[in-house]
């Protein structure tokens, strides 16, 4: 742990490798250009585009990349099999640069390829929650102006009713039976020849281009699809190699020379999620990093893979590095590889750090990242013995291209300790919503990205998140729009009025419960409603607990329902208990 006065030395240490990590000589230089009307800082030499960085996976091309189970591909073949698709997808299914490609299933080696296939082309990319319901996806098909869906078995079958509807052509992936009317990805993959570079330097994708649209369940109605570019992505990715490199010159211990296994990751969070497909599946490129798959997420089943896999990086949200030290298969687990214990998509407990300080090996470096899908999961990291010390911060912001400062509803800077609402710029931040303009005003402003969380910035620039100003509870890393999961609850005919809020939970973070006034005469059970709800939204969507009145629920002075109290209330009750 560092003192006030070790962290300010750090710090100034700091400055100056930065400053010279990001000269314009060095790899990872930094320079501005314009993106919209905002003139922003960027890596000068990072690749224009994903295609240009899946190559640099090449350069290892014999090494291990995509591990399934007891299916491996090395980086080469994952690039050979992925321009295959990418073939067939332009020439077959005539889709062209700007047009949406939807992904969704299980984490799988297919999903990756299919996200490799559809980016490679100019297509955008739109990776959709394997866990939504059928109607949740006809709506982020229909949303996104989808042409073509890659997906597995139960998602196929959650929207073969809609299909004549939406007009979508679909590949299957990994189909559990056989079915001669759609193609499987496996076979474009067998049946055709590469594309060649030559085809896509024709193309011409420039880091302006459109890429990728991500949903993210927000404060009202349905989910937004986050538009982001390529150099919005890219950026981010080379952000994450700065920060690793930059933190290993101020504390070379950290370095590993001629380390004995292959950089290893193991893939524990759903693909679908900015984690999951960025600081995991795409920065292993980066890296030639050995992305190791789980079809599941499962605490024993973890720790096997990270002994027999040799894993360096365990990296999820909290409750999965909670899980693996509550196991009892812990203590006996050779987990000697690991060099890096990160988190991210929800705060962290101190209690939890001081644990992980304890049971993980002394080079297992705790860390801790936060940013949102809208700013393709960059804001602020935190590492090492600064965390242990400011194990209530998430870092600072994350050099060199994001900037992050306090905003008070007048829209006025704040000074340091004062809280106020977190606004984050850089290249980054989200090209807008997608066909949602509104939306995309009331949190765009001058560059920068209104988040909706509320923090403050020390007096040495270190970010404390405080709470939420929008509406949404945080289940074990998945946001849920509260509003969204009340226009479910109020279908119901026996419901009147309805609240959803969140509730501490020591293994997710937060749960959400709902407190509803039920219809004069009507009465409906806990199971009941659950039940009912089951078709309308995503398992992880539906309360844990319900809680149902007659009369009206509490107001605040403008009228509206008084969540914060009725989330005290239920609070009160559980301790109760």
């Amino acid at each position: 742990m560092l003192s006030d006065a070790e962290i300010l030395q750090d710090l100034e240490a700091l400055k100056d490798i930065v400053a010279a990590h990001r000269a314009p000589n060095a790899p990872l230089a930094v320079g501005s250009a314009i993106i919209g009307d905002q003139e922003l800082p960027v890596f000068t030499k990072a690749p224009a585009n994903l295609f240009e960085l899946y190559r640099i996976g090449l350069t290892e091309a014999e090494k291990d990349f995509l591990v399934y189970e007891a299916e491996r591909y090395s980086f080469g073949e994952a690039f050979t099999a992925a321009s295959k698709p990418s073939r067939q997808l332009r020439e077959r299914y005539g889709i062209q640069i700007g047009d949406r490609v939807a992904v969704c299933g299980r984490n799988s080696p297919e999903w990756c390829l299919a996200y490799m296939a559809i980016t490679m082309i100019g297509a955008i990319v739109v990776p959709m929650n394997s866990w939504w319901t059928g109607a949740e996806l006809e709506y982020g098909l229909e949303d996104s102006g989808a042409k073509l869906i890659f997906a597995d078995t139960p998602r196929f079958d959650a929207i073969k009713s809609s299909l004549s509807k939406l007009s979508i052509e679909v590949v299957l992936i990994r189909p559990t039976s056989a079915d001669s009317t759609h193609q499987e990805i496996q076979s474009l993959i067998s049946s055709c020849e590469p594309l060649e570079e030559s085809d896509l330097e024709v193309l011409r994708i420039t880091p302006e281009h459109d890429t990728s649209i991500m949903y993210t369940s927000g404060s009202t109605g349905h989910p937004k699809g986050v538009l982001s570019t390529h150099r919005g992505i890219i950026s981010a990715l080379f952000t994450w190699k700065f920060v690793k490199e930059i933190n290993e010159i101020l504390r070379p211990e950290l370095r590993e020379e001629n380390p004995p296994y292959q950089a290893a990751l193991l893939a524990n969070v759903p693909l679908f999620h900015v984690t999951g497909s960025h600081a995991q599946f795409l920065s292993s490129f980066l890296y030639q990093r050995k992305f190791v798959m789980m079809y599941k997420w499962d605490a024993e089943a973890a720790l096997e893979l990270i002994e027999n896999e040799r894993i360096s990086i365990l990296h999820g949200v909290p409750t999965m590095t909670w899980e693996v030290m509550q196991s009892p298969k812990f203590a006996t687990s050779d987990l000697s590889s690991l060099r890096s214990v990160q988190s991210g998509g929800a705060p962290r407990p101190p209690e939890h750090l001081a644990m992980m300080v304890e049971k993980f090996p002394d080079n297992a470096q705790p860390g801790l990242g936060y940013g949102l899908t809208e700013t393709n999961a960059l804001g602020a990291i935190i590492s090492g013995k600064f965390y242990q010390s400011r194990p209530n911060s998430t870092g600072r912001p994350t050099p060199p291209l994001t900037q992050i400062k306090i905003v008070d509803k007048q829209g006025q800077t704040l000074s340091a300790n004062e809280i106020g609402e977190i606004y984050i710029k850089g290249p980054s931040v989200m090209k807008g919503y997608w066909n949602n303009p509104e939306a995309t005003a009331e949190v765009l402003k001058d560059g920068w990205f209104r988040t909706g969380d509320l923090g403050l910035l020390d007096d040495l620039g270190f970010l404390v998140i405080v709470d939420r100003a929008k509406d949404i509870v945080i289940r074990g890393g998945e946001n849920i729009g509260c509003a969204e999961v009340e226009y479910a609850i109020h279908e119901h005919s026996s419901v009147y009025e309805a609240s959803v809020y969140g509730i501490p939970d020591p293994r997710l973070g937060e749960v959400p419960c709902a407190t509803i006034m039920l219809r004069e005469g009507h009465t409906i059970t806990a199971d009941e409603l659950a039940d009912f709800l089951r078709d309308k939204i995503a398992a992880f969507k539906i309360p844990e607990r319900f809680y149902f009145q007659r009369e009206q629920l509490p107001r605040i002075a403008s009228g509206k329902i008084a969540k914060k109290i009725l989330r005290q209330q239920t609070i009160n009750r559980l301790a109760g208990a």
